[in-house]
């Protein structure tokens, strides 16, 4: 990431210095010249202040080199298909949401980069997206209330929807979605999440969960 923010500033900086040389030629009744210079400079902030808005929008992302845990999960029955889920990122607070079905779901974006992106220092990183309600049964899930919640906010450019529209024009940008991953609802149950560069793992924490996934239906 200090290549990308050194490039930027780079883009920034000599942006600004055309610009103000294209005006000062403009000043002394050099218009050609000088219109040509400034809007080269005003190209150079553009893509600096859109490198910018990529920055960002990658900053929300947690890099990782292999499986690691991304977050744990714990789970309280508060009612029949009812419970309150905690949410608990690495590193960052526990989140509190009320979850309604038999499974809940999780969704993370995962960013894998190639070729001259690795060269530039990125590396392989992902984001926790959502979490979700499920019901076993057909007719509920098409009927049933569903709740969904955010884990994450879409800062900047939507770095991971662009990378996917134009991967044919990038092809040092592999955007993946990291395949969705569900367990049981158990009261008590204790779940780690973990996420590698294929996708999502999750693992029972504590008898509970384990005694969930083994009379998993």
């Amino acid at each position: 990431m200090t290549t990308i923010y050194i490039g930027i500033g780079i883009f920034l900086v000599f942006g600004v210095v055309m610009l103000l040389k294209g005006l000062r030629r403009i000043w002394r009744r050099r218009p050609v010249w000088g219109s040509l210079q400034g809007l080269s400079g005003l190209l150079f902030i553009a893509v600096a202040l859109l490198a910018i808005s990529v920055a960002m929008n990658l900053y929300s992302y947690q890099v990782f080199t292999e499986e690691q845990l991304a977050a744990e999960l714990r789970v309280e029955s508060i009612g029949p298909q009812y419970y309150r889920v905690y949410f608990i990122p690495k590193d960052q607070p526990a989140q509190l949401f009320e979850i309604r079905g038999d499974e809940w779901q999780v969704d993370a974006r995962i960013l894998k980069w190639h070729g001259l992106a690795t060269l530039a220092g990125l590396k392989t990183v992902y984001r926790m997206e959502r979490i979700s309600g499920r019901y076993r049964n057909l007719q509920q899930e098409r009927k049933a209330h569903h709740t969904v919640h955010a884990l994450s906010d879409h800062r900047g450019l939507d770095l991971w929807q662009w990378s996917r529209e134009n991967q044919q024009r990038i092809p040092w940008v592999d955007a993946i979605y990291g395949n969705a991953a569900y367990m049981p609802l158990t009261n008590l149950a204790h779940f780690k999440i973990n996420v590698s560069s294929s996708g999502l793992v999750i693992r029972a924490a504590n008898p509970a969960a384990q005694k969930a996934i083994e009379n998993w239906k």
